[in-house]
């Protein structure tokens, strides 16, 4: 399975006075939505699902994306909704969930005037084409402001980091001209292969993940729980957003490995916060876990499901940024 993405880096600097809040994934994600909405919606005050132009409408597919008429992944008829093709990481200045900072946890956070940000965008299968629209949106929220008070910024750059971990401008501030769509590709393979090496690892949950097992928010993150979860998310993303295709997994096979991972250490505490959805017009309660875990077991068949979710993100709200983790082995290999 291989899943074409891409992740740029946008530099922003406050020309007013930004008051942004703990985790600033709610601001960034939820003004994004708005003005993607006037930028890209023909007919904005039509609800998606009752929209004629809902097939060929690029904020229909971003935020709304349409399950195929008889699509039966992965049990798909039991779900809403499909996957966002992107993911929007705030900066995480000041928003780091550790000990210190549930004091702080919604307290705003101040960006001077001057001040430079960045934050990272990541596009997934078919969005990568629509690079162009999502600049542009970014480009005239700053116009409109965000966060308390509405502060203002300006859109300065936006860059990709190659192979070589050269960094290289696909965009500049006033340039009418976008550089060429550039992709890199999370490669699965299709067929699991059981190993007799026992290793151990620890998760870092960077921002909150937020799991749901057999319909109840997770709070013991299992290993089995984690890679269902995984397996779900970049199998509806392959379906959706890379061209219908069905992955070709034992799903049997690979949880029955996963089941056998046990718990080393756990350090992972429940963070709770809440953003108010315009769209929904309704509140919404978006905690999670954030902390460590180690586990141990026959882990190395399950690095490329573990590697593509560092990227992708793992769990519910990964538009907002959440479900940012770290992997770290104990011993290479």
């Amino acid at each position: 399975m291989k899943i074409p993405y891409q992740k740029y880096t946008f530099t922003i600097e406050a020309v007013e006075e930004l008051y942004l809040p703990h985790y600033k994934g709610s601001t960034f994600r939820g003004g994004f939505g708005n003005m993607f909405k006037r930028v890209a919606c023909a007919l904005r005050r039509q609800d998606c699902s009752d929209c004629m132009l809902r097939s060929r409408c690029i904020y229909a597919y971003i935020f709304e994306t349409p399950s195929f008429e008889g699509a039966e992944i992965m049990n798909m008829h039991k779900y809403e909704k499909v996957p966002h093709p992107f993911v929007i990481e705030p900066p995480l200045i000041g928003s780091e969930f550790n000990q210190e900072s549930v004091r702080t946890l919604n307290k705003s956070r101040s960006v001077n005037p001057g001040e430079k940000i960045e934050f990272n965008l990541i596009l997934i299968g078919r969005a990568t084409e629509y690079l162009p629209y999502f600049i542009f949106t970014f480009d005239e929220l700053g116009k409109t402001g965000i966060g308390k008070g509405r502060g203002k910024y300006r859109l300065i750059e936006v860059s990709i980091v190659n192979s070589l971990s050269k960094r290289i401008c696909v965009y500049k501030e006033n340039e009418i001209t976008i550089g060429g769509i550039h992709t890199d590709e999370i490669d699965i393979p299709d067929v699991f292969k059981s190993s007799n090496k026992n290793s151990e690892l620890t998760l870092h949950l960077i921002t909150p993940l937020r799991i749901k097992y057999n319909r109840d928010l997770v709070v013991k993150l299992e290993f089995h729980i984690l890679i269902r979860n995984l397996l779900r998310r970049f199998g509806l993303l392959y379906y959706f957003h890379c061209g219908q295709k069905t992955p070709t997994w034992d799903h049997r096979e690979i949880i029955d490995h996963a089941e056998a991972i046990t718990i080393l250490e756990s350090r992972l505490k429940w963070y709770d916060w809440e953003r108010y959805s315009f769209r929904q017009n309704t509140r919404m309660r978006l905690g999670g876990l954030v902390g460590e875990v180690a586990y141990s077991g026959k882990l190395l068949p399950f690095m490329p499901l573990l590697r593509a979710g560092e990227i992708l993100h793992a769990g519910k709200g990964t538009s907002f940024g959440l479900g940012k983790y770290q992997v770290v082995l104990k011993k290479d290999f």
